[in-house]
């Protein structure tokens, strides 16, 4: 089903609104809203109207849903939905809408029985949204009735039960895959024991669904409910308010993604948000799919007045609108005095962040007013029309804002040229030149010497091992260049030849915990060698934030 227009009057926040023109192309639906501004009170109406329609009957608490008491309110008929696909006025079939609050909290949970579980669009699991919502342990023992109805199907006869575990959680467990790259669903465990949701994370085989966070614990509950009752609900309208409860910005956005994705052609899906993750990944789907992603814009909107509002046009000034949406607190709150978009990955896990990261902790000390932030590679941050560089440029207005990128291979011209349009270049290759500076690596060996290196060699002090060290870590470094030159890599490219160099040096100091790879091992040991008074600190320095500053 798809939804073309609704009308409310006298409801809750509303004096008389009018949602209209929603394409039937609409597939996502995304109400954008600060808190307060009536996002949750709309879904109430169509849960209102759903109820009366379907056979449920319409609630009772009128003093819920009336917003004037001196005015006409029937119960049932003060919102007014109209369809695409289905004739106006007609009752409507159970599994037409789907529901679920914001106030989805099932930290743990422990079956003691098991009865007999009916078609879950049969049940009125959602009253208000003002509500509960916990469907976590409901849906394991649905998982469980499929597990027995299963084994015991003659049409299983030839199934094994390793394709028999598959057919039951395999969609669930491929759309968690889907959103996290180290949580998978393994099993459902023992149902009359110690029955519970087990995960495979990180080294652990079995992790217990109640020690997951809550942000895990959230998209988890999503997607399993949505997973599991797709079959019921194949041509409806699901409303979910605020799914990225709980979770940051880079799991919102793949959460709505994968939400997106198993919700069928047929269906529409709204939800409400004020939050950047869900905005961002909205807006690329309907870069993706023009026409499916529909934006509804309740701010600055005075509900006490009659009110009739459509889909959004994702223009720039809109997109900045929404964004302000998303980062208000932030933008007035923790406005940094300069802000410096730099190289780096937002999403997955490989290097997430790592020069923003970097930067950050270097600088922290003498400038704890400026932030650093990952916008995306070298050619996207060079783009004079980046568009989160020029959105957090309306944002933060009293912000400084600058971009900075690695040296990499340009010609001093190129960097004349980018300087001139306010995008900063290092005078080093990249940052991992700086980490393992010669500087930087004298102090690692002498802050990690012990007296037992080297001790069969015959040296006569400690000094004399500590120099010698420093030359063997010389070598380790001079060594690794020279085989990265060698597999066609320029000669100053520390990079290609930081993984050399972190075994080497990890071996001639037989250094324990020190970071499994590299990039570890530069963010967690070399970096804390960058101090301000080393040489290192003040040539980066003065190629990165003096620049800046004096800009």
């Amino acid at each position: 089903m798809k939804v073309a227009t609704v009308k409310l009057q006298n409801f809750k926040r509303f004096t008389n609104l009018t949602i209209r023109d929603i394409p039937a192309s609409a597939k996502l639906v995304i109400i954008v809203g600060p808190n307060g501004s009536g996002k949750s009170s709309l879904f109430d109406a169509f849960n209102t109207w759903y109820r009366s329609k379907s056979g449920f009957g319409a609630p009772g608490d009128e003093n819920y849903y009336r917003k004037d008491p001196t005015k006409a309110y029937s119960r049932g008929g003060n919102v007014v939905v109209q369809f695409h696909d289905h004739e106006d006025g007609r009752q409507v079939s159970k599994k037409s809408m789907y529901f679920r609050t914001a106030y989805r909290n099932d930290p743990d949970f422990n079956i003691s029985s098991f009865g007999r579980m009916g078609a879950p669009h049969e049940q009125l699991k959602v009253s208000r949204f003002i509500d509960n919502d916990q469907t976590v342990s409901e849906n394991y023992q649905r998982l469980v009735h499929a597990t027995m109805a299963g084994v015991y199907s003659e049409d299983n006869d030839d199934m094994s039960v390793r394709a028999l575990r598959e057919e039951l959680i395999g969609k669930v467990r491929q759309s968690m895959l889907n959103v996290f790259d180290d949580l998978v669903l393994n099993n459902i465990g023992d149902p009359l024991g110690d029955g519970s949701f087990h995960f495979k994370k990180g080294q652990v085989a079995s992790y217990h669904y109640k020690n997951l966070s809550g942000g895990e614990k959230s998209a988890f509950d999503l997607l399993l409910d949505l997973n599991l009752k797709l079959d019921h609900y194949d041509d409806t309208v699901f409303f979910i308010d605020e799914p990225e409860t709980h979770m940051h910005t880079g799991l919102q956005g793949n959460l709505i993604k994968e939400m997106h994705r198993i919700v069928p052609e047929n269906s529409q899906m709204w939800i409400t948000t004020h939050s950047l993750g869900v905005m961002r990944m909205a807006k690329t789907l309907s870069k993706e799919e023009p026409g499916s992603v529909v934006f509804i814009d309740f701010g600055e909107i005075d509900f006490d007045d009659e009110a009739v509002i459509g889909p959004a046009s994702i223009s720039g000034l809109m997109w900045e609108k929404f964004l302000s949406v998303a980062l208000d607190d932030f933008s007035r709150d923790l406005n940094p005095e300069v802000l410096v978009m730099c190289e780096g990955n937002i999403n997955g896990r490989k290097r997430k962040n790592f020069d923003s990261f970097l930067y950050g902790k270097i600088f922290s000390s003498k400038y704890p007013n400026v932030t650093f932030v990952s916008g995306g590679s070298c050619t996207e941050i060079e783009d004079t029309d980046h568009v989160g560089f020029r959105l957090l440029s309306e944002v933060l207005k009293g912000t400084k804002m600058a971009r900075l990128i690695d040296r990499d291979d340009k010609s001093d011209e190129e960097v004349a040229e980018l300087e001139a349009e306010g995008v900063f270049v290092t005078s080093r290759r990249h940052i991992e030149a700086y980490l393992f500076d010669d500087e930087l690596i004298e102090r690692l060996v002498i802050d990690k010497y012990r007296p037992d290196l080297l001790e069969e060699e015959g040296f006569d002090s400690d000094e004399e091992k500590r120099q010698e060290l420093v030359r063997r870590a010389f070598e380790v470094k001079r060594s690794a260049m020279n085989n990265s030159v060698g597999r066609g890599r320029p000669t100053d490219d520390v990079k290609a030849a930081s993984g050399d160099i972190y075994v080497g040096l990890k071996t001639l100091l037989n250094l324990t915990r020190c970071g499994n790879n590299a990039d570890m091992f530069m963010r967690d040991v070399m970096s804390e060698y960058l101090c301000e008074d080393t040489n290192t600190f003040k040539e980066l320095d003065e190629d990165v934030l003096a620049k800046i500053l004096n800009a």
